[in-house]
């Protein structure tokens, strides 16, 4: 996951601090506090959703994993939509939902179980 922030941060960089700049010079002001994490949490949702939709964002393919649906194909929009908002939901609730894969049989995260995905290993590239 560490690996997966950095790489998170670099994005974000491009994606939200550079027209958040832009707009504050233009404008001489900057968006209320809830525009911005609502901003925020979109565009991350747009890079993890459309990553996973792929199989795999860069830092999954480093370890060698791969995301799939339950019954083994590419899971659908809807799924990867409820499997990003409930990962938030799970590390937000304490961590609860990353400390379930400690306790679960196949080494899952809480929302990959509700969310009717799962991480496999794959071959590495």
């Amino acid at each position: 996951m560490l690996y997966e922030a950095l790489l998170l941060l670099a994005v974000l960089a491009v994606i939200y601090l550079l027209p958040l700049a832009v707009a504050a010079s233009m404008n001489r002001s900057v968006p209320p506090d809830w525009l911005l994490w609502l901003y925020l949490l979109s565009v991350t949702g747009c890079y993890f959703i459309w990553q996973w939709r792929q199989g795999q964002t860069l830092a999954m393919r480093t370890w060698g994993i791969e995301l799939k649906s339950v019954a083994g194909g590419t899971p659908t929009w809807s799924r990867l939509l409820i499997r990003y908002l409930l990962a938030w939901a799970g590390i937000g609730g304490l961590g609860v939902g990353l400390l379930w894969a400690l306790f679960d049989a196949d080494r899952q995260f809480l929302h990959d179980r509700l969310a009717g995905t799962r991480l496999v290993r794959c071959q590495a590239i």
